[in-house]
């Protein structure tokens, strides 16, 4: 081991005083002397080296290209994201906007604060006493309804939202045609998102996409604010009543901007305001309407079909019937009454009727304008 450094150590020697001695003679030699000998070496010795390091440079610029393309492919998404997030938050104030239009008055916007650690169904509103808002107002959007305020300070808010334990409200249908009571639908997973509509009357049954709003019934809630759509019934041991899984109009990370209902506003009434229910109701009547229209022509098209099919029976059977009786002599079939002859018999026998109702008025109306007395023949007598 040791002679093996030891030999390398000399080799290293000796190389290094062959390249001094060829840098001494290099300088020694005149410029085109040098230009020839450096040329004649780049194009035999060194070609291999100098091909290497051009496809090296080759590479090192094809990896920054695509590096910077990288770069600029980056930039153009993240910008692309950005105008997505832009336009639909200028979407959602466009709502709201218009929300705020038909409200008019009553009503103080609030954006959303940070939430507090650990608490998913509350959220902190950048509104407060100072600008009149109290406990227990509803917090809404263009959507519907949010939640409710559950405490209030200076210059900040604390409101529940409808996936709270403790939300409530009392909602029915838009045509008004059930009633209950929602309330979060305390289930696993994703349906913890989910709301409930419970104490419907057994008698009244909500079909899948039924506009659910708020009934207007307690001090809270005004009428007419949508709560959710229905999904549909779920099985309860409450067998006298129905309860609905309904899908909320607010969806979690919609909820973004919202409007604070004072309580004159509150007392007032929503009705009208919202205006896709109205719409989203009537669309869905449109659709029922037309599925009923569809459905009663196919029922009367079959009817017709069953009459023709009992009409050509009858007349094959009376024709097998004539034939028959024709071959054996003896007398045809009697004729069977069409509607029409039954019509023409009911329309004679309503005649002679009117001419004895009238024969008979005649009757009466002689013998009162004939005057009372003995008979002519006898005042001669």
């Amino acid at each position: 081991m040791a002679r093996t450094v030891r030999g390398e150590g000399r080799l290293d020697t000796v190389l290094v005083l062959v390249c001094v001695a060829l840098a001494a003679l290099a300088m020694l030699m005149s410029r085109r002397t040098r230009e020839q000998t450096a040329m004649s070496m780049r194009t035999t010795v060194l070609a291999p080296l100098v091909a290497l390091e051009g496809r090296a440079a080759g590479v090192r610029a094809a990896v920054e290209s695509r590096d910077a393309l990288l770069q600029t492919r980056g930039r153009a998404v993240r910008d692309t994201m950005n105008v997505r997030a832009v336009a639909d938050e200028n979407a959602v104030l466009r709502r709201l906007l218009g929300l705020s239009a038909r409200l008019q008055d009553g009503f103080v916007p609030a954006e959303l604060l940070p939430s507090r650690a650990g608490d998913e169904f509350t959220i902190t509103l950048t509104t407060g006493s100072n600008t009149g808002v109290q406990p227990f107002l509803p917090v809404v959007t263009a959507d519907g309804l949010v939640g409710m305020v559950e405490s209030v300070d200076n210059v900040t808010s604390f409101a529940i939202t409808w996936a709270h334990p403790d939300f409530r409200v009392s909602a029915m249908s838009v045509d008004q045609s059930a009633f209950g009571i929602v309330q979060p639908h305390l289930g696993a997973g994703a349906e913890r998102w989910l709301l409930e509509m419970r104490g419907v009357p057994f008698r009244a049954k909500l079909d899948s996409g039924t506009i659910i709003v708020s009934s207007g019934l307690g001090a809270t809630y005004p009428r007419g604010i949508p709560v959710g759509t229905v999904i549909g019934e779920i099985v309860t041991p409450e067998k006298w009543a129905r309860t609905y899984l309904v899908k909320p109009a607010v969806l979690p990370e919609a909820i973004g901007p919202v409007l604070v209902l004072l309580p004159a506003r509150a007392q007032r009434g929503v009705n009208g305001v919202w205006t896709t229910v109205t719409a989203a109701d009537s669309a869905a009547r449109a659709v029922a309407a037309a599925g009923d229209s569809l459905a009663r022509k196919a029922a009367l098209d079959e009817l017709a079909a069953r009459r023709a099919a009992l009409d050509a029976q009858l007349a094959d059977s009376l024709a097998a019937a004539d034939t028959i009786g024709g071959g054996l002599g003896t007398r045809p079939a009697p004729r069977v009454m069409t509607r029409a002859d039954s019509l023409r018999a009911d329309s004679v026998r309503a005649r002679q009727r009117a001419d004895s109702v009238r024969a008979k008025q005649r009757a009466d109306s002689i013998a009162r304008v004939r005057p009372a007395g003995p008979p002519p023949n006898e005042e001669r007598e």
